[in-house]
C-alpha cells in the first residue's frame, strides 16, 4: 500500500506510461501503483498536470490548431498589406507554426516582444526590420485576439498551473513521497516546481545524468552545447550545488563507461586534459562500445535490424534502437518484416500514412487536380473507397474505369470523365454517374478560386462519408476524426483562402500528428526517441542515425528571429537543442552494451559523422583502443550474405519458337515493318496475344495527330472529289468538326487548330496543282494479298492512306505523314516496306474496289502545319521493280518463318535504339543490352 501514497512526477505522458507499465511488470502481480503524472518538458506538448490544478481559476488555453489557423490569417494579411500580393494559406500556416513556437518559447523564457522595441531598425537588414514590425504589432494585438476569447496560450496556462502546483506543495507541504524524475528543468516554470518537490519532507527529484566528477574547471566552462547545460542552469535556479546532490545508487552500472563518455564530451576549451589522459596508467575503457559505420542508410537499417533479431536468441535480452531519424525507424520496421518480427515505433507513424489519412489526403488531392485520371484512380483504388457497397465490387468497377482512360487526358472535371466514358459500358457509366454526384458537392466547394475554410472542410467530410467503407473507425480512423473535428473548430470565423491551398494544407498538417497502436508492442524489441529513452534500460541499445543533421538536429533557421533579435529578447540561441541532443546521448551511451551507427552516405551525398562520433574516434585512437570500437565481425558478414542476390546471371536475348501452327497466317504491312525490326514484338501480340496499355494522362502527341489528320484529309477527298472555290474554308470546316468529334482537349485544341489550319491551307493549293493529273481518287481504302507458304497461305493486309488512278495510266500510292517519312535508303532496303507492299497489292488486284493497276507513284506527303506546312516526298525508283522486290522478300520471310527452328528475336534492327519498343521489358533488353535498348 506505500506505493500507492507516493506521486512521481516524470517529463511527459509516454515517460509516465512506460514506468508505469516497467513497475507493474516488477511488481508481478495485482498491486496499487504510484500516481504517476506527467510534467511536460521543452519539446513535448502533452502535458496533463495535477488534477487539483482544475479548481483554480485558470482560463482555458487556445487550442493549438484554433491558434495556429488564426496566426495564419493575420500573417496573410500582413503579407497583403506589405506588397499587396498575399501569400498563400498554406505558406501562411508553415509561418505560424513557426510564430507559434517563437511565441511559446517567449512565454517560457518569461520575456516579452516589446523589447524588441529597443532594438534599432538600422542594426537590421531591410526584412528583419519588416518582421520586427510586425511582431511588435503581434505583441499588441495578439493579446487582444485571446482576451475576445476568453483564452490564454498555451505556455501561459503551463506556466500558470505549474506555479500554482508549486505554490500548493509549498503551502500544504504534503507529507507523502513526491518524486521528480527524469527532467532537466529548462524551462523556468518547470525549475520553480523541482525547487519546491527538493524541499518537501519526503520529496526528492532525481536529476537525469547529472555528472558529478566533471572537474571544476570544466564545469565552469560548460556551455550551451554540452550535456550538463541544462542541469547546471536548473542548479543555479533552485539554488543548489553540485556537490549538495547526492547519488541514486552507490555505485554506477559502468564507472568505465562514463568516465569515456564525459571526456568525449568535455567543453572543448578544456580539451588538453586528453593529453594527461593518455599518459596516465588507467585511460578509461571502450568495452561494450561499439561504431558501426554502413554505407548508406539501406544498409545501416539491415545491420540494425539483424542486431536486434540477434538480440532475441539470448533468454530475457531486451534490446532497443534509439534513433530521430524516421526513416531509418521505418526502414528498421520494414528489414524486421523478414523475420516476421513485429515492432512498434514509439514515435508512431505520420496520419498521412495510415489508411485513414491518406484516403482523406487522396480525396483532397484528387479535387484539388479536377479529378484527373491519375489522382481520381488512386483515389478508387483506396482500399477504403467502396462508395456504400462490396469494396471488391467496387475495385473492380475502378480497375474497368482504368482501362477506358488510357491515352490523353480528358477535359478536367468530373464531366471530362464522364464524356471519355461514353462510350463505355452503360453499366460503368451509370456507376460513375453515382460515384460524380457523391463527389460533386466538393468538386463545386473547391472548383471556386476562393472558399470558406469550414464548407471545405464539410464538403470533404460529406465526400468521404459518401465514398469511403467506415473510414473513421480504428486507431487512425479515431485519430482522423478527431483532427478533422478540431479542424472544424478552428475554421469558425477565419476569412475565405484560396482552395488551392486546401490539399496541401491537410496534408501538411496530417504529417504531424502521430497515431500510436494502442497494443501490439514487442515485449522485447523497441524503437524509441531519445527523450522517453534516456528513463529506460536496456541490454542492447543502438543509437541510430549520428550524423549531423540528424543526431544533432541543425540549428533551423527561425524565420522571424535573427540572432541579433534573439539577443535582445533574452532568448538562447538555437544550439541550446544541441545540448538537449547531447544530453540524451550521453545518458544512452552508458548503458551496459551500446552500439553507435551512422551511413557514410545517403542518396550518393557524402554524410558528416555526428560530432560526438568525431570526438569519440579521435580520443579512441589517442588512447589507442580503436580497435575495441570495432563492431562484431559476424554482423556485417551475415548482412552481407543476406544481401547478396548470388552471381547474377544476365538473360540471354529471347529467341522463342512457338509451334507453326500457333504462328500467324496475317500480317498489316505496317505490322511487316515491326517483323523486320523486332520479331518478338510480332510474337508477343500475335503469339502471346498481349496488347500493350497506353499510359494514363497520356501526353496527346503524334499518333494522336497523326490519326485526327488522317480523318480529315479522308473526308475532304471523299466528299470533293472535284475541289470547290471555297475549298480551304471546306477543309478548314472538316478540322474542327474532327477535333470536336474527337473530343480533343482545349489546351491541345489551342495548340493544334491553327497548325492544321496552316496545312489545310498548304494542302489545297497542292490539290489544286495536281488535281491535273489525277482521274480518280481512292482514300482510307482496304487491300489483301495472299502469299503460299509451306505451312499454308499467308494473308497480306492493308490500307492505304490513298491511291490514285492517274490520267496518264497507273496508279500513285500516297501515305500521309505528321512527322518525318522513311528516308530513301529505308525505302529501298525494305526496312520500310509498307508503300512497296502496297504497290504488290495493287499491281495483283490486292485492292478490290480499284482492281488491277500498275503502280507508278510512291508518294509520301509530309502534313506539319510548322513552320514548312508540307512537303511531297516520292520515292526515287522504279515502283513496278521496288513492288515485286519487296513481295519477293516478303515470301522468303514468311518461307523461313513457317520453319520450326526459326526464332522470333528481339530488337534485330530497331529504329532506333534508345527508344523502348511496347514489349521490350517482356524481351528483358536492359539485361542483355549494351547500350541498355540498343540490340548491340
Amino acid at each position: 500500500m506505500a506505493l500507492a501514497d507516493a506521486t512521481i512526477y516524470l517529463p511527459t505522458r509516454r515517460a509516465a506510461r512506460a514506468i508505469a507499465e516497467i513497475f507493474a511488470r516488477e511488481a508481478g502481480g495485482a498491486s496499487l501503483l504510484p500516481d504517476f503524472r506527467p510534467l511536460g518538458d521543452v519539446d513535448e506538448d502533452e502535458l496533463l498536470l495535477d488534477p487539483s490544478i482544475d479548481a483554480l481559476d485558470l482560463k482555458p488555453a487556445i487550442a493549438p490548431l484554433d491558434r495556429r489557423m488564426q496566426l495564419a490569417a493575420i500573417i496573410r494579411r500582413w503579407s497583403h498589406n506589405r506588397d499587396g500580393g498575399a501569400m498563400s494559406f498554406v505558406q501562411a500556416s508553415a509561418l505560424a507554426k513557426a510564430l507559434a513556437q517563437v511565441m511559446d518559447e517567449i512565454e517560457r523564457q518569461g520575456t516579452d516582444l516589446d523589447k524588441l522595441d529597443g532594438l534599432a531598425p538600422i542594426a537590421l537588414a531591410d526584412h528583419w526590420a519588416e518582421v520586427r514590425q510586425f511582431l511588435l504589432l503581434m505583441a499588441t494585438e495578439w493579446p487582444k485576439v485571446l482576451a475576445a476569447q476568453d483564452r490564454v496560450s498555451p505556455e501561459q496556462h503551463r506556466n500558470a498551473a505549474l506555479r500554482a502546483l508549486a505554490f500548493r506543495l509549498a503551502h500544504f507541504r504534503p507529507d507523502r513521497p513526491v518524486i521528480a524524475a527524469g527532467s532537466t528543468g529548462s524551462i523556468p516554470a518547470t525549475a520553480e516546481l523541482l525547487g519546491v518537490i527538493a524541499r518537501l519532507p519526503k520529496g526528492a527529484v532525481v536529476l537525469p545524468g547529472l555528472d558529478r566528477e566533471l572537474d571544476a574547471e570544466a564545469w565552469e566552462r560548460v556551455d550551451a552545447g554540452h550535456p550538463q547545460f541544462a542541469l547546471k542552469q536548473l542548479l543555479e535556479r533552485i539554488g543548489v550545488r553540485r556537490d549538495q546532490v547526492g547519488d541514486w545508487a552507490e555505485a554506477p552500472a559502468d564507472a568505465e563507461r562514463e568516465r569515456l563518455v564525459r571526456e568525449v564530451l568535455r567543453p572543448a576549451p578544456t580539451t588538453d586534459a586528453w593529453r594527461a589522459l593518455a599518459e596516465s596508467t588507467h585511460p578509461p575503457k571502450a568495452a561494450g562500445l561499439s561504431l558501426l559505420e554502413a554505407a548508406d542508410p539501406a544498409e545501416e537499417a539491415a545491420l540494425i535490424a539483424l542486431m536486434l533479431r540477434e538480440a532475441l536468441e539470448t533468454k530475457d535480452l531486451q534490446a532497443a534502437l534509439v534513433t530521430r531519424d524516421r526513416g531509418l525507424a521505418r526502414r528498421v520496421t520494414a528489414e524486421l518484416g523478414r523475420w516476421n518480427i513485429a515492432i512498434d515505433d514509439s514515435a508512431g507513424q505520420p496520419l498521412s500514412r495510415t489508411p485513414t489519412g491518406s484516403f482523406l489526403c487522396l480525396l483532397a488531392e484528387a479535387a484539388d487536380e479536377k479529378f484527373a485520371p491519375v489522382p481520381l484512380l488512386a483515389l478508387l483504388k483506396h482500399p477504403l473507397a467502396a462508395m456504400g457497397g462490396d469494396a471488391a465490387a467496387f475495385r473492380a468497377k475502378a480497375r474497368t474505369l482504368d482501362l477506358e482512360l488510357r491515352g490523353p487526358r480528358p477535359d478536367s472535371g468530373l464531366r471530362g470523365i464522364a464524356a471519355a466514358i461514353g462510350d463505355a459500358p452503360r453499366d460503368l457509366q451509370a456507376w460513375f454517374a453515382k460515384l460524380a454526384a457523391a463527389l460533386a458537392p466538393l468538386e463545386a466547394v473547391i472548383a471556386k478560386p476562393e472558399a470558406a475554410l469550414i464548407d471545405l472542410l464539410r464538403a470533404h467530410i460529406a465526400a468521404a462519408d459518401a465514398l469511403g467503407a467506415k473510414p473513421w473507425k480504428g486507431p487512425d480512423g479515431l485519430a482522423a476524426s478527431r483532427f478533422m473535428r478540431a479542424w472544424s473548430e478552428a475554421a469558425t470565423g477565419l476569412p475565405d483562402i484560396e482552395t488551392g491551398s486546401y490539399a496541401p494544407m491537410i496534408r501538411a498538417f496530417m504529417d504531424e500528428v502521430p497515431v500510436r497502436p494502442a497494443y501490439g508492442r514487442h515485449p522485447r524489441l523497441a524503437i524509441l526517441g531519445p527523450l522517453e529513452a534516456r528513463l529506460q534500460s536496456y541490454d542492447l541499445v543502438i543509437l541510430g542515425g549520428l550524423n549531423e543533421g540528424s543526431w544533432p538536429a541543425a540549428a533551423g533557421e527561425d524565420p522571424w528571429f535573427s540572432r541579433p533579435m534573439r539577443k535582445t529578447l533574452g532568448l538562447e540561441q538555437p544550439e541550446r537543442a544541441i545540448g538537449l541532443s547531447a544530453h540524451d546521448f550521453a545518458m544512452l551511451a552508458c548503458q551496459p552494451r551500446v552500439v553507435l551507427t551512422r551511413a557514410a552516405k545517403s542518396e550518393g551525398t557524402p554524410m558528416v559523422a555526428s560530432r560526438w562520433v568525431q570526438r569519440l574516434q579521435q580520443l579512441a585512437k589517442g588512447l589507442g583502443i580503436a580497435d575495441v570500437l570495432a563492431p562484431p565481425a559476424h554482423i556485417k558478414r551475415i548482412a552481407a550474405a543476406l544481401a547478396d542476390a548470388g552471381r547474377p546471371e544476365p538473360a540471354e536475348p529471347p529467341c522463342p519458337r512457338p509451334a507453326v501452327a500457333a504462328r500467324p497466317r496475317r500480317l498489316s504491312v505496317t505490322e511487316v515493318e515491326t517483323w523486320l525490326r523486332d520479331p518478338y514484338a510480332i510474337y508477343a501480340r500475335h503469339v502471346l496475344k498481349l496488347r500493350p496499355l497506353d499510359p494514363l494522362d497520356d501526353e496527346i502527341g503524334p499518333m494522336e495527330r497523326g490519326t485526327a489528320l488522317h480523318k480529315m484529309l479522308e473526308l475532304f477527298v471523299r466528299r470533293y472529289p472535284a475541289l470547290p472555290p471555297d475549298a480551304e474554308a471546306k477543309l478548314a470546316a472538316i478540322v474542327d468538326e474532327v477535333l470536336n468529334e474527337r473530343r480533343t482537349p482545349k489546351a491541345t485544341l489551342a495548340v493544334w487548330r491553327p497548325r492544321f489550319l496552316r496545312a489545310a491551307a498548304w494542302f489545297v493549293e497542292q490539290e489544286r496543282e495536281r488535281s491535273a493529273d489525277v482521274a480518280q481518287s481512292f482514300v482510307e481504302i482496304k487491300g489483301e494479298m495472299t502469299f503460299q507458304g509451306p505451312a499454308g497461305e499467308f494473308t497480306l493486309s492493308g490500307k492505304a492512306d490513298r491511291i490514285d488512278r492517274l490520267k496518264t495510266g497507273g496508279g500513285a500510292i500516297i501515305d500521309y505523314k505528321t512527322g518525318a517519312p522513311p528516308s530513301q535508303k529505308q525505302v529501298k532496303t525494305h526496312l520500310a516496306p509498307q508503300l512497296p507492299l502496297e504497290g504488290a497489292m495493287l499491281a495483283n488486284g490486292g485492292f478490290k474496289d480499284i482492281g488491277t493497276l500498275t503502280p507508278s507513284e510512291l508518294l509520301y506527303v509530309r502534313v506539319s502545319g510548322a513552320a514548312e506546312p508540307g512537303k511531297y516526298c516520292y520515292v526515287d525508283a522504279d515502283a513496278v521493280a521496288l513492288a515485286n522486290e519487296a513481295a519477293g522478300r516478303l515470301a522468303r520471310r514468311i518461307a523461313e518463318f513457317d520453319r520450326a527452328e526459326t526464332g522470333y528475336e528481339s530488337r534485330v534492327a530497331p529504329f532506333r535504339s534508345d527508344i523502348a519498343g511496347d514489349y521490350d521489358h517482356l524481351a528483358r533488353v536492359r539485361e542483355w543490352s549494351l547500350s541498355g535498348w540498343g540490340g548491340e
